[in-house]
C-alpha cells in the first residue's frame, strides 16, 4: 500500500474517532441534563430548572457541529460500504441524542409549574423512570463507542422494562387523580414528564438499531417487546391485573 493511501485511511480513521468522541460527549451531556431535571423536580427549584432548560442549547450546538463534520467527511473522503455506514450512523445517533436533550429540557420546563402547586406523593416515582432511561442511554453510548452490536441489542430489549415501569406509573397517577380532584393538576404535569422520559428510552433503542446496522450491515428485524399499554386497549383496568 502506498504511503499516500495509508495517510488517507489513517486520516479518515482519526476523523471518525474524533466524531465518535464528540457524539459520546454529547450523549453524556444529555444524561446530565436528565439527572439535573430530576434534581430540580425534587428540589422544586424554579431558577435551577430554567438553567437546565437553557443548557439544552449546548447539546443543540454540538449536534450542528457534528452534522457539519459528517458533511465534511462525506465530501472529502467519499466513504463506501462499512465506512459509509459509520458516517450515517453518526448522523442518526447525534439526531437521537439531540432529541433526548430536548425531552430532558421538557421535564425541567414542566417542573416549574409543578413547583407552584402542593407536592404530591407520586412525584417521587419519576426518579425511578429517569434512572432506567439514563442507564439505557449510558449503555448504548458504550455500545456505540466500542462498536458492540450485542450490547446495543441488549439495550434494545431492556427498553421493555422502562415501558413497563412507565405503564405502572401512569396507572398510579390516574388513581391519584380519581381519588382527589386537587391532584389533577400536579399529576397531569407528572404524566407529561413521565412520557418524556419514556420517549428518551425510545430514542436509546433508535441508537441501538443504528449501531446494529453500522456493525452488521443489516437492520435489526427482531420483534421488540413493548410494555407501554397507556395508549392501548390492552391496558388492564385500574384495580385489575393483566393476564
Amino acid at each position: 500500500m502506498s504511503g499516500g493511501k495509508e495517510h488517507i485511511i489513517k486520516s479518515y480513521d482519526d476523523e471518525l474517532t474524533r466524531l465518535t468522541g464528540e457524539i459520546v460527549r454529547m450523549g453524556e451531556l444529555s444524561i446530565s441534563q436528565l439527572e439535573a431535571a430530576i434534581d430540580v423536580v425534587e428540589r422544586r427549584d424554579e431558577r435551577a430548572a430554567q438553567h437546565v432548560v437553557h443548557n439544552d442549547d449546548a447539546i443543540d450546538q454540538l449536534e450542528q457541529e457534528i452534522s457539519h463534520d459528517v458533511v465534511r467527511l462525506l465530501a472529502l473522503r467519499a466513504p463506501i460500504a462499512g465506512d459509509l455506514r459509520n458516517v450515517f450512523a453518526a448522523l442518526r445517533i447525534a439526531a437521537d441524542i439531540e432529541r433526548i436533550g430536548d425531552y430532558a429540557a421538557n421535564v425541567a420546563k414542566r417542573s416549574i409549574p409543578l413547583s407552584m402547586v402542593a407536592p404530591v406523593t407520586p412525584t417521587n416515582g419519576l426518579a425511578h423512570l429517569a434512572e432506567l432511561a439514563a442507564a439505557e442511554v449510558r449503555d448504548v453510548l458504550v455500545a456505540y463507542r466500542d462498536r458492540d452490536a450485542e450490547r446495543a441489542y441488549q439495550v434494545w430489549k431492556d427498553d421493555a422494562d422502562l415501558d413497563e415501569a412507565y405503564t405502572g406509573y401512569f396507572r398510579q397517577l390516574l388513581t391519584y387523580m380519581m381519588e382527589d380532584p386537587r391532584n389533577i393538576t400536579p399529576c397531569t404535569h407528572l404524566l407529561f414528564m413521565a412520557k418524556n422520559i419514556e420517549r428518551i428510552g425510545d430514542h436509546a433503542t433508535n441508537i441501538a438499531e443504528s449501531i446494529w446496522f453500522q456493525v452488521n450491515g443489516e437492520p435489526l428485524t427482531a420483534q421488540r417487546s413493548k410494555r407501554d399499554y397507556t395508549s392501548s386497549p390492552e391496558m388492564p383496568p385500574l384495580g385489575g391485573k393483566s393476564e
